[in-house]
């Protein structure tokens, strides 16, 4: 089976080895290994992804849980399959319910086999979305507007999400919390088309350079923002000459913007894609 292992922790020396002796000595097949080490953060960040027999899984979880609490590591053991007929959804949500709406939608109507399992903002607006659909709704904002980036994360192990949908969470992640759930765990839904209309305007940006095409992306989040390597899924829309930029939006926020992440988010709910060194591929299904 497929497991991804995450660790982010202090930066000290040989926090990696423990691990991936523990890994191969259960004869596992590593694919994938990245490393992050930050001097200036005093941080050490790594994700690993391997095979391993479906019987080794349990060992390998508390074996990890021992070297977490040794070495003073935060350390998810995660493999897709565990969920794999019905993937266990946290949205994230700030001010604009369409895209949130667009998956509880999709899975109520069985468009995309999901379960999405709570509702996370760091505004209220999208409280009652969540009554409406039945799910738990958790407030994690502050008294700026900003966002309790820890509290995200303890909601995201207690509900045990498989992934985070960001639709239109307008708050960036900082990049230990994509550390935590690397590996393609973390879906966002940017509303213009990358890599061209990065940033927090990409409509504005894309109406004055005079475009007549609009579009939206559904990715996966890695450290960088709206990196673009990272694709999974794009729609445009294209209007007349002379439209307003007022009309682009509403075209864009109502219809095109829900209908990419619902789509993007599907084919990883249906396992048609995975990431794989910051690369989105299609995914073997021997």
């Amino acid at each position: 089976m497929e497991v991804i292992i995450t660790a982010v922790g202090p930066d000290n020396v040989g926090l990696a080895d423990p691990i991936i002796h523990d890994v191969t000595s259960r004869g596992a097949n590593i694919g994938e290994i990245q490393m992050y080490d930050h001097d200036e953060a005093a941080v050490f960040a790594m994700m690993c992804r391997l095979h391993i027999a479906a019987d080794q899984f349990g060992g390998l979880a508390e074996a990890m849980e021992r070297i977490a609490e040794q070495k003073g590591l935060e350390l998810r053991v995660w493999s897709p399959e565990t969920n794999a007929s019905r993937p266990r959804l946290a949205i994230c949500a700030t001010i604009l319910e369409h895209t949130p709406r667009a998956i509880l939608e999709a899975v109520r109507t069985r468009a995309l086999n999901a379960e999405p399992v709570v509702l996370i903002g760091n505004r209220r607006k999208c409280e009652q979305l969540a009554q409406e659909y039945g799910i738990p709704f958790e407030f994690i904002g502050l008294e700026d507007g900003s966002a309790d980036d820890a509290k995200m994360v303890r909601l995201i192990d207690q509900y045990k999400a498989d992934y985070v949908i960001l639709a239109r969470y307008m708050r960036v992640l900082p990049p230990d919390t994509c550390w935590k759930f690397a590996g393609g765990r973390i879906i966002n839904l940017h509303h213009g088309l990358l890599p061209s209309f990065r940033g927090l305007r990409p409509y504005h940006d894309a109406y004055a350079a005079r475009m007549l095409t609009f579009g939206a992306t559904c990715h996966f989040i890695v450290p960088e923002l709206d990196a673009g390597n990272q694709t999974i899924h794009q729609t445009t829309f294209s209007v007349p000459p002379g439209t307003k930029l007022d009309e682009v939006i509403r075209q864009g926020q109502h219809t095109n913007e829900p209908a990419c992440l619902v789509e993007g988010v599907r084919r990883v709910c249906d396992r048609e894609v995975q990431l794989h060194f910051h690369r989105v591929i299609a995914r073997n299904r021997q």
